[in-house]
């Protein structure tokens, strides 16, 4: 099958188990982890082959592709699609080290690969190797990931601390995960912190900070497949972005699926549907989707060329990248803003998915990556002549 034929019909399954995902969202934040239904969907239609290179028996489909995706898995499970978010670019990451490492994390042709990209562990240096320890918080999907991509300092051998930071790559099975994810927004993310207590890491499984977030190392696979290397935060706000759009678009199918028979309470009006200003807000939810979508696409076209080019973008080109992928998310956060704000005060239950959508939307819009407005002051910036004022581009 071709590589277009392969990831359409990998589109089409993702749309098929929408549904049912959907039908689990409530039990995946009860838990707070994805069901084990959801991840059993998702690993038949092959979402976690997506980022995998096709040596290893992954998909390795491009960055639009995955894009789709994951806006239809966010669609259907907002916690879903974050995890989504996160263990496709731990993917790309883990692909950016060795090629010993590579083989170790996507042996079988599928992987999720969690990330800690704050540098809140040490390594000390032992032969062959390091010992890492540190705590890892906000460490989303860590549950049911096969690896973690953890950031930590790399210490002198006489104890202090070089100052020199690093990506290492660590079975979760050798981490400790602490029960401490007691949120009211993305719940179902399962965002605990995870622990290691002196954890040897062979040395093939680190790789420097920098290059992990630029996306260029000394050994990737993507250097010898033309048109993968992204670099790891455009790519994860490419995917944030898609994600903040499926999130809108699940809670607009939510709020029409709620109209028939509603009318606006102490009012006249026994149809909501025929209100003036309903059909404005509505149509303006809309056109915040359409249009946050419409400057995602045009992202990430932009990342596929240089991409396609073999040639990085510039740091002016990656902070618009994030700048204009926050404002999409933000663009899609307001969408269903306004469409939570006409629903009425049932849509406060817990049995309404309208009110759980709206709350993750809003909470993933506060991570420290995501933030509207520290995002555009990058972009800003750059659009005023002045350096980015960020190395994290």
């Amino acid at each position: 099958m071709s590589e277009r034929h392969e990831s359409a019909a990998l589109l089409d399954s993702v749309r098929a188990a929408a549904p049912v995902i959907r039908e689990h969202g409530a039990e995946t934040e009860e838990r707070g982890r994805v069901s084990r239904e959801t991840l059993r969907l998702l690993d038949r239609a092959g979402v976690f082959r997506m980022a995998v290179p096709e040596r290893f028996g992954g998909l390795d489909v491009p960055l639009a592709r995955q894009a789709e995706v994951v806006g239809e898995v966010a669609r259907a499970c907002p916690a879903t699609g974050w995890n989504m978010t996160v263990w496709l670019t731990g993917a790309v990451m883990a692909g950016l080290f060795p090629d010993q490492a590579q083989k170790e994390v996507f042996d079988g042709g599928a992987a999720r690969v969690s990330v800690g990209f704050a540098p809140t562990g040490h390594l000390a240096p032992v032969d062959g190797g390091y010992l890492l320890t540190g705590r890892w918080s906000y460490n989303s999907g860590c549950h049911a990931a096969g690896w973690d991509c953890l950031a930590a300092v790399l210490e002198h051998p006489d104890g202090g601390a070089t100052g020199a930071q690093f990506f290492a790559l660590v079975p979760l099975t050798e981490l400790s995960v602490v029960d401490d994810w007691d949120v009211s927004a993305g719940r179902g993310t399962g965002s605990a912190t995870v622990v290691a207590e002196r954890v040897f890491v062979p040395a093939h499984r680190l790789i420097p900070y920098e290059g992990g977030v630029s996306g260029e190392t000394g050994e990737r696979w993507n250097t010898r497949v033309p048109g993968r290397g992204y670099g790891a935060v455009a790519f994860v706000m490419a995917l944030y972005a898609a994600m903040a759009a499926g999130i809108a678009r699940g809670a607009f199918e939510l709020f029409l699926e709620r109209l028939p028979g509603r009318g606006i309470t102490y009012t006249s009006w026994e149809d909501q549907r025929q209100h003036p200003l309903t059909q404005q807000q509505v149509a303006a939810a809309a056109n915040r989707i359409e249009a946050g979508s419409a400057l995602t696409d045009r992202v990430i076209r932009l990342l596929q060329e240089r991409a396609d080019a073999g040639v990085p973008p510039t740091d002016a080109e990656k902070a618009q990248v994030r700048g204009r992928t926050a404002f999409a998310a933000e663009l899609a956060k307001e969408a269903v803003e306004l469409l939570y704000s006409m629903s009425g005060a049932s849509v406060i239950r817990r049995s309404a998915p309208l009110q759980r959508f709206h709350r993750d939307l809003v909470g993933f819009s506060l991570h420290a990556l995501t933030q509207v407005h520290t995002n555009l002051e990058v972009q800003g910036r750059v659009l005023l002549g002045l350096d980015p004022g960020s190395d994290i581009l």
